[in-house]
């Protein structure tokens, strides 16, 4: 039963890596450069520039963020490592050091990023000046989540691949 659980939480925890950091990778690329959306933008939601923005946006990448999570707590939980981990002790440090950026990444996920592109969006209704202003913040919080993803892949390898950096 361990062993179905162990193999189901890491499917789920790389299923849903993917999904997350692939659409922060796909975004930075897509979008390598803040341009800055005009006032036509917004108040035409059927403008070509408005509906990419609502295809990318409104997803299954925040929830795939709380699974990712989720599911690497349990795997180290089910393991008995969590404690370790997050309290940044011996060998399993580098994978808490990973689990506290990834923690940052989902906080500024869904208290910066989300709360604000949903102005630019328009599913909370807000002047334009305030969308537009909001749309300059979603993407910098977003290239944040991407910038922070290099170090969380590296220290979640560290971690789980022998790489005792303090221990």
């Amino acid at each position: 039963m361990e062993i179905l659980f162990e193999v189901a939480a890491r499917w789920l925890h790389v299923l849903g890596a993917l999904v997350w950091v692939g659409h922060n990778y796909a975004t930075a690329v897509t979008r390598s450069r803040y341009a800055p959306l005009s006032a036509a933008d917004l108040s035409d939601p059927d403008s070509p520039r408005q509906r990419a923005l609502m295809q990318r946006e409104h997803g299954t990448f925040r929830y795939a963020s709380l699974v990712v999570l989720g599911s690497g707590l349990a795997i180290l939980w089910e393991r008995g490592w969590l404690a370790e981990a997050l309290s940044l002790q011996g060998s399993l440090a580098p994978l808490g050091l990973g689990i506290w950026l990834a923690v940052i990444m989902v906080c500024n996920l869904w208290f910066v990023l989300w709360p604000h592109q949903k102005r630019v969006l328009g599913f909370v209704p807000a002047p334009v000046e305030e969308r537009l202003r909001c749309s300059r913040i979603t993407f910098l919080s977003a290239r944040v989540n991407t910038m922070l993803s290099i170090p969380v892949l590296f220290f979640m390898g560290a971690g789980t691949h022998g790489v005792a950096l303090f221990s």
